[in-house]
């Protein structure tokens, strides 16, 4: 098992405040929801809420809730997502995000374990986990006084480094899972896991599942995975333009170019010819040498 999976499950067995540090997409919300899954609180509530998201205004009384007439507008008391996940798991991510004035409200609300709703003089006391995410680095932020060292420490307890997916050794079970996610019932071939497991994913499982969810749907009309990557990831095609690959094609079977077509098309070529890399060559119009270069460049 994966360090930081034998953490999530060390720390899911305790009421310990955990801190999931890790890049945007790498998958940091479905630690926090395994974290409670797998612990005594699995049968409670699960409140989620994205500190960047929150207007500053509202930060208050979405923390610690209101009650009815407690200012302009609050038409109906609402009892806040402390309280609404009494007896679960409350997750902030992006909790770098959180303005400095609600910062004290939650060192607060941390230390007493209770919460006090506007327009109320009692405090109430409330029973919950709490699990934080982040993507920047706090230390940092501390120094540069955007947020709270004491702060800070209260949800530093037990920080969680999620990987990023480039690292992930399980990658190939990853995509499968995204893969079937997405409505897909065959599995992506070993082929496909290589050219996807290639790229850098700097969004992470986030982007991966945005190119496996747009494969699935081009798929039937004949766009190669190939193909999508080279979009997604802005690459440079070798011959410049689809265009130019097509003249290519209408320059007889005898003509050999210096210049190899995009690997789409390669691809394409390959899976007409069921792998025949002799006739494949000849129908491109490349030297066997080159499609044999562009093969193993491409990880086939």
């Amino acid at each position: 098992m994966n360090r930081h999976e034998s953490l999530l499950r060390i720390a899911a067995s305790s009421d310990i405040s955990v801190l999931l540090l890790g890049e945007s997409g790498s998958g940091k919300e479905v630690a926090a929801r395994f974290i409670h899954a797998h612990s005594k609180r699995s049968e409670g509530p699960f409140i989620a809420l994205n500190c960047g998201a929150v207007a500053k205004g509202l930060s208050e009384s979405i923390l610690e809730g209101h009650h009815k007439g407690a200012f302009t507008g609050a038409t109906e008391e609402r009892q806040g997502i402390v309280r609404s996940a009494a007896h679960g798991t409350l997750f902030l991510d992006e909790i770098g995000e959180m303005p400095l004035e609600i910062q004290c409200k939650l060192l607060r609300i941390l230390q007493e374990r209770s919460v006090m709703p506007l327009g109320s003089c009692t405090a109430l006391p409330v029973d919950f986990r709490l699990v934080c995410a982040t993507n920047r680095d706090l230390r940092s932020e501390v120094r540069a006084g955007r947020f709270r060292e004491d702060l800070y420490f209260r949800l530093n307890v037990f920080p969680i480094k999620i990987p990023p997916l480039r690292e992930r050794e399980d990658f190939g079970l990853i995509a499968q899972e995204i893969w079937k996610e997405v409505g897909e019932r065959t599995t992506l071939t070993t082929f496909e896991i290589k050219l996807l497991a290639r790229k850098e994913w700097p969004g992470n499982v986030r982007q991966l599942k945005n190119v496996l969810q747009r494969y699935s749907l081009l798929k039937p009309y004949d766009i190669t995975l190939p193909k999508i990557l080279e979009e997604e990831f802005c690459e440079c095609v070798e011959t410049g333009s689809v265009a130019d690959t097509a003249t290519l094609y209408n320059t007889g079977p005898t003509r050999r170019n210096s210049i190899s077509p995009e690997w789409s098309l390669i691809y394409s070529e390959l899976s007409k010819n069921k792998g025949n890399r002799n006739a494949t060559a000849k129908k491109l119009g490349i030297s066997r040498g080159c499609l044999y270069y562009q093969i193993k460049k491409h990880g086939s």
